[in-house]
């Protein structure tokens, strides 16, 4: 089966990228950190086995943190617009552009850690089964869907709430996908976050080494 590796990302515009996070440690500081855990998401994804390759981006990536590098990283990405008013509606309009044919997995940009190897895995079991990964907060870190059309039950799954992994996963079930769970990921939304999620990221990559300057 054919699958689409989907990222669903925000140009890290400081001052627009990653509001929560700047609350406490300024907007040039979240953008740069939005911008190195986006980057390190799309290494991961390039080296992954699966066949097609899509960001679904919102935002002018023109006035975004390391604008050039991200630029050079989408070259080999088909991006498309997001679009949409709530986030369950660009969710399901994403995976409705991204799907040719075959599955879906989906993954945002604040999960850094993220490895080729798992996304690898995930791919693989879309032989099998829909996956979906719960986030520690209590939401999600990657949805993977056999029959892309299933994303369009998102529309009806309250976003960014503390029951967002468990009301997507029972939305889901009810529509018929056959779901088994991904490893829990702890995501970057707030300065408690970063060190912990950098800890997990190798010392060379760019979310490690930016959460390393946060501060100096």
């Amino acid at each position: 089966m054919t699958v689409t590796a989907l990222v669903v990302a925000k140009a890290p515009v400081p001052g627009l990228a990653k509001t929560r996070l700047a609350a406490t440690i300024g907007d040039a500081a979240a953008a740069e950190l939005a911008a190195a855990s986006l980057l390190d998401t799309l290494d991961a994804v390039s080296a992954a086995d699966v066949d097609r390759r899509v960001v679904a981006l919102t935002g002018n990536l023109a006035d975004a943190a390391r604008s050039d590098e991200l630029t050079r990283a989408l070259a080999s990405f088909t991006v498309v617009a997001q679009r949409g008013d709530g986030l369950g509606e660009r969710l399901a309009n994403a995976h409705a552009d991204a799907a040719t044919t075959g599955s879906v997995l989906q993954i945002g940009m604040d999960t850094p850690q993220v490895t080729a190897q798992l996304l690898s895995d995930a791919a693989a079991q879309l032989g099998s089964s829909d996956v979906l990964g719960f986030a520690e907060d209590g939401g999600w870190w990657a949805l993977g869907l056999r029959n892309p059309e299933l994303a369009r039950f998102l529309l009806d799954v309250p976003m960014s709430a503390p029951s967002t992994g468990s009301d997507t996963l029972d939305a889901l079930t009810a529509a018929g996908a056959s779901i088994t769970m991904l490893p829990e990921m702890r995501d970057v939304d707030f300065e408690s976050d970063l060190e912990a999620v950098a800890q997990l990221c190798a010392p060379n990559s760019r979310f490690h080494i930016a959460v390393g300057k946060v501060g100096n």
